[in-house]
């Protein structure tokens, strides 16, 4: 399930004050994050109006003091230093509501002060190696909202975290939990449960107590089946299930009617649920590497999805239902047996990534060059059937940002490509590319040209003039033109080399011009008819004309 749904746990940073009014004591800001310091600048704590101070990303070693005369601050970002421990003055910072010691590698012993921050809201402690959250923090913490705990040794939680009434999201993310936390259920505020990465093996059926909950993270563990008493939850709208043990889910879940995604990627269903396609709210819905041959002919209910990931599976062709989803966006179909797109694939009006990397397409599936909304298109062909060409008409796709078409057999690529005005990546690895078409110079807008492991001996002379390229790969290719020697110190190499190839080329075709002017003006004719004359072994008319007098002189004729 991808990573970019799950909800931003901190909120954005504000940008750095610079108006000359605020740099003063009424300063409330201050952005000193990824500037490799070592200490905290002892001048931020003149600045005693500060409200919001970002020190993350630093090689911080300690707290001083002097934090305490920090007394309005209200958000600290410590996160990715190297602190150990806290001191006692932090405890002091009664106006603080969110913290992050995240990265850090602090002595447990050391966070009892943060029992003292009474009006902490937010709390984040990710990977700082804890094994245990100190009781006295759930005991005295009595504001939290946010409890941020992935990356730790964490096996259960304290009973006295069920004094966190106010909670509204906890991550216990990549912990080594093998019961799921009884505690959690009667948190009945709880919106936000992450528990992706660890080793539950059940849920309780208590898991229905928690009335608010929106979003629920349980991938990666041990499940077989789920509660039930899930459907309870009826404000659920997200809910990732992947990678667990499960072979179907219960039908009671179809009374959840505020679904918009749900991941089931990696378990052994084989089919599609059929409470699934009653979900017409749905946004995103993963189902790799399930097993399925097949999808349901209701799946087509489905109209509001616009991410819908069925790689990894054995379906010998495109589900003509998928056509009826006109408001898709992604389409992962990767690694399946499909040989044959429907024909109705430009339906797909809003689709801009397709994926079809490793299926059994004898040639290329001309029905994708209907897609005029493509962005990104994969057909790269790890294994599967290999392609033997790109046709022309794939400039038709002039929205085409990025083509991947590594892993095939191609000998040539269309001209046409000079002719995507907005192509920025072009994969074309481990194919048998032996030369690139000399339009593809007009494609001003590649960013990455990927040729390694092919069979090029040359560049097009103008490749430099794509301006915007920031990677070309021509590793494994039996290069003359530039030399192996020149590719392998990358391209301002490459670049040079063909801006003085093409300065020759300039200097010889002015010689040339040059020498033809010289011929005609010495009465030689056309150079053209001298070069023809000089290919048949012939002379000019004044070369034999010299040879005729040549041999009327006397005594030379048997001369040897």
């Amino acid at each position: 399930m991808s990573k970019d749904v799950k909800s931003v746990e901190r909120s954005p940073k504000i940008p750095q004050r610079n108006d000359p009014q605020h740099v003063n004591d009424r300063t409330f800001f201050i952005n000193a994050s990824n500037q490799s310091l070592t200490a905290i600048p002892l001048e931020i704590f003149a600045f005693t109006e500060l409200e919001e101070v970002h020190l993350e990303n630093n090689q911080i070693e300690e707290i001083p003091q002097e934090i305490q005369r920090l007394k309005n601050i209200r958000v600290l970002y410590l996160d990715k230093n190297n602190l150990r421990s806290l001191c006692p003055a932090l405890g002091q910072l009664s106006s603080l509501e969110s913290l992050d010691l995240s990265y850090n590698p602090i002595f447990s012993s050391s966070l009892l002060v943060v029992s003292f921050l009474r009006a902490l809201r937010e709390l984040r402690l990710y990977q700082t190696d804890l094994k245990e959250i100190p009781i006295i923090i759930c005991k005295n913490l009595h504001h939290l909202e946010l409890l941020g705990l992935t990356g730790n040794h964490l096996k259960c939680l304290p009973k006295e975290i069920v004094n966190q009434t106010k909670l509204r999201e906890i991550y216990l993310k990549q912990n080594q939990f093998e019961v799921f936390p009884q505690e959690l259920c009667v948190l009945y505020n709880l919106e936000i449960i992450d528990l992706d990465e660890n080793k539950i093996g059940a849920i309780p059926e208590e898991i229905g107590h928690l009335m608010r909950l929106q979003k629920f993270f349980v991938a990666s563990n041990n499940l077989p089946v789920l509660p039930a008493s899930l459907c309870q939850c009826s404000q659920l709208s997200v809910l990732d299930l992947s990678h667990n043990l499960l072979h179907s889910i219960p039908n009671s879940l179809a009374e959840l009617g505020e679904m918009t995604e749900i991941g089931l990627s990696g378990n052994r269903l084989e089919k599609v649920p059929r409470l699934i396609c009653r979900w017409t709210s749905l946004h995103l819905l993963y189902l790799r590497n399930t097993g399925l041959h097949r999808l349901r002919g209701s799946f087509r209910r489905l109209v509001n999805l616009r991410c819908l990931d069925l790689s990894q599976n054995y379906l010998d062709h495109c589900p003509p239902q998928i056509c009826a989803l006109e408001n898709l966006e992604v389409l992962a179909l990767d690694d399946n047996k499909i040989w044959q797109l429907p024909s109705e694939l430009g339906s797909l009006s809003k689709l801009k990534i397709l994926g079809l990397t490793g299926n059994e397409f004898l040639s290329f599936p001309e029905e994708v060059l209907s897609l005029e909304s493509l962005e990104k298109l994969y057909i790269g062909q790890d294994q599967g059937s290999k392609l033997t060409y790109v046709p022309e008409d794939i400039g038709k796709l002039q929205s085409l940002k990025e083509l991947y078409i590594e892993n095939n057999h191609l000998e040539y690529l269309p001209m046409s490509l000079g002719s995507m005005p907005n192509l920025e990546v072009l994969d074309c690895r481990h194919n048998l590319l032996k030369q690139l078409p000399d339009a593809i110079c007009q494609a001003q807008a590649l960013q990455e040209l990927l040729l390694e492991d092919n069979l090029l001996t040359h560049l097009p002379e103008n490749l430099d003039s794509l301006v915007n390229i920031k990677v070309l790969t021509l590793m494994d290719n039996p290069m003359e033109e530039p030399p192996k020697e020149v590719c392998a110190e990358g391209n301002e190499a490459i670049w040079q080399y063909l801006k003085e190839k093409r300065k020759r080329n300039i200097t010889a075709t002015k010689m040339q011009a040059w020498w033809r002017g010289i011929m005609v003006r010495k009465g030689f004719g056309k150079f053209s008819e001298l070069i023809k004359a000089r290919k048949k072994g012939k002379t000019s008319p004044k070369d034999k004309k010299g040879k005729k007098d040549v041999k009327e002189i006397p005594g030379k004729k048997n001369k040897k």
